[in-house]
């Protein structure tokens, strides 16, 4: 019920959230003040691997669970993300150090101790939550002098004993919390600004009889001022051995204020880097913008005078060049439906990508709303479905089709059919490996209906808007009878051109797009997205321009097939983009599990088939307004 009241509240809620942001940084975050003394509770969240890639819920091992385990309310990102956020046996109390703790006393079975194992093997992290801050254990850097924070701790390791060649399977089962928190002089009040964790694998020991509340440790005794300070003696896993888990926690008091409390998690040491792919990015914009400026300036006012100029006839048919095929170029392609189809689900893919970066980069999606960033995204998907019904009707439309019913149902259903059909096979992998990551049922209902209940009907109303509007006239009449195309130049053959086209916009975005692979499948922050909207204006421009340049010389030729050309040339940088995610695979992630590989190809042909359709459509309205421009200029007999 939790989780659908926050999608109904989310969706109808959607403009005032936008129009609440404009009140406060950080939308939906108020800061929480804590007297000394008053409880925190630590919340546990997913466990993780970059190995595997597929999510686990904490108590589906076997770890110290309270009386009634409690889930928090997720919202619809957070349950696409696999987050399941549940309450633990880790109580502190404000500015009150504890050492030595005891959380629970745990015998192994052969079932525990393999799972433990397995999860040891696959490199899994615990994550945890206080005051919405991830837990992280920092890392110090020598060179530079530097502290990076790595996300979760280790379940455990492996190593060996000395003098033997055996590996050992050891669990980290003490934690020295460090809770960092910023004071009010005034109230006496503080914030929590940091969360910080050191695991320790150690072989706890005791004396007399266990009692959870009475037993003192000889391995961490607080009285004795024993504590924990290194692994030596590790807590090995194995079938019939005790584990008793343990914490320590201390406060720090804090200058970072509770505004710049992920300041720290969301530090990028190479702006450089960045700034290298601006600028990369921005030597190609210069490059295309001299060329199109050329064929704009000089070329085409060249030829528009001359065609002008032209006083007979006879002059005229000696001319070659793109005026020649005037009477073919606005004729409309083959499957000019399927074009339609596309270029209106670019127009959506488009106006979802746009408001979102200008949602991130003003600061609306803040890291702690987890999840917000996807939910935001696909509640945009569907309302920009008018949009994408509006494009392919008025399309649809100038190539005179009289079914705009059909055009609309198709696309609505295309594109999301496709996607729907990629993630159920993913879904059902990952419900086989008995991941938190498989979406439920519920969710999987909520995205239908979110699909056919709103996407769908304002796909419907965007096409009957578009296609009651007057239809879009070519500035020049087109033939009767299809002009023949002569012989091309091996340069111009159409697969040529359009792999040729596609490389520059890829090296647009290539140097930011391993960024964001990083993060999304190495499990790291990504938060720079004034760099990125950056690098997604440079796209546009890219594609635009590409797409341009190439159109000229594809017409110059005489070849008037433009249309499917100009969206297929840049759209096959998605090609690119989905060599590069397997070259990625293979030099920077270490997935061994044939599920986890298929999952990671799986999504990244998802993520490259919309980047086609944007980058396609963005070509194709550059080329359209480019020999709109170019053939009104002219003066056709």
């Amino acid at each position: 019920m939790a989780f659908w009241r926050s999608l109904a509240f989310s969706a109808i809620l959607l403009p005032l959230f936008i129009h609440g942001a404009l009140c406060f940084y950080l939308p939906g975050v108020a800061p929480q003040d804590f007297q000394k003394g008053d409880p925190l509770q630590v919340k546990v969240n997913k466990l993780t691997s970059t190995k595997t890639q597929l999510p686990y819920t904490y108590y589906s091992l076997p770890y110290c669970a309270p009386e009634k385990i409690l889930d928090s309310a997720e919202n619809l990102g957070e349950v696409l993300r696999g987050d399941r956020i549940e309450n633990s046996r880790y109580v502190f109390k404000m500015r009150e150090p504890q050492m030595c703790n005891i959380v629970c006393k745990l015998k192994l079975d052969a079932k525990t101790a393999k799972e433990f194992k397995e999860k040891i093997d696959d490199e899994y992290r615990v994550n945890m939550i206080l005051d919405n801050l991830p837990l992280v254990v920092p890392i110090k850097r020598v060179e530079p002098d530097s502290t990076v924070y790595q996300l979760g701790f280790h379940v455990g390791l492996k190593g060996q004993y000395t003098g033997s060649k055996e590996e050992k399977h050891f669990i980290h089962n003490h934690l020295a919390f460090t809770v960092k928190y910023h004071r009010d002089t005034l109230t006496e009040s503080a914030r929590i600004v940091g969360f910080e964790v050191k695991p320790f694998s150690v072989k706890h020991e005791f004396e007399g009889k266990w009692d959870e509340q009475a037993t003192r440790l000889t391995t961490c005794d607080p009285h004795a001022k024993h504590t924990v300070v290194n692994s030596n003696t590790p807590q090995e896993v194995e079938e019939n051995k005790e584990i008793i888990f343990t914490y320590d926690v201390e406060f720090q008091e804090s200058d970072v204020k509770w505004a710049s409390r992920w300041d720290a998690y969301l530090l990028m040491s190479d702006d450089q880097i960045h700034w290298f792919s601006i600028v990369n990015s921005l030597m190609i914009v210069l490059f295309l913008s001299g060329m199109v400026a050329m064929i704009m300036l000089r070329t085409l006012y060249r030829d528009i005078s001359k065609y002008n100029e032209l006083e007979t006839q006879e002059e005229a048919q000696e001319e070659t060049g793109w005026k020649l095929v005037h009477g073919d170029v606005f004729r409309p392609p083959n499957n000019p439906d399927l074009l339609c189809v596309y270029v209106g689900t670019g127009v959506q893919f488009f106006g979802m990508i746009l408001v979102t970066m200008m949602f991130a980069v003003l600061g609306f999606l803040s890291p702690s709303n987890r999840g917000g960033l996807m939910t935001v995204m696909l509640l945009l998907w569907v309302f920009m479905g008018i949009f994408a019904g509006y494009a392919s009707a008025r399309l649809y439309k100038m190539f005179k089709g009289a079914e705009w019913k059909k055009i609309a149902l198709k696309t609505a259903i295309m594109f999301p059919g496709i996607v729907s059909a990629i993630f159920f096979v993913l879904n059902a992998l990952i419900w086989g490996q008995k991941s938190s990551g498989a979406v439920p049922f519920g969710t999987m209902f909520a995205l239908i209906f979110l699909w056919f209940g709103i996407s769908v009907p304002l796909v419907f109303v965007g096409a009957y808007v578009g296609f009651k509007k007057p239809a879009t006239e070519s500035p020049v009449k087109t033939n009767k009878i299809p002009r023949q195309i002569p012989e091309q130049a091996w340069y111009m053959n159409p697969v040529f051109s359009i792999l040729i086209g596609g490389i520059l916009p890829f090296g647009a975005v290539f140097i930011e797009l391993f960024f964001i692979l990083t993060s999304i499948w190495l499990n790291q922050f990504y938060y720079i997205f004034g760099f990125l909207f950056l690098v997604f204006a440079i796209l546009i421009v890219t594609c635009a321009e590409i797409t341009i340049v190439l159109c000229y010389f594809q017409l110059c030729s005489e070849d008037y097939l433009w249309w499917w050309r100009s969206y297929l040339t840049s759209g096959s940088s998605a090609l690119y983009l989905f060599l590069y995610a397997t070259f990625y695979f293979f030099t920077k992630l270490e997935i061994t599990k044939l599920v986890s590989g298929l999952l990671y190809f799986g999504y990244m042909l998802i993520a490259s088939y919309a980047f086609f359709v944007v980058t396609g459509s963005i070509g194709f309205y550059a080329c359209f307004w480019f020999t709109r421009l170019i053939y009104s200029s002219v003066k056709i007999d």
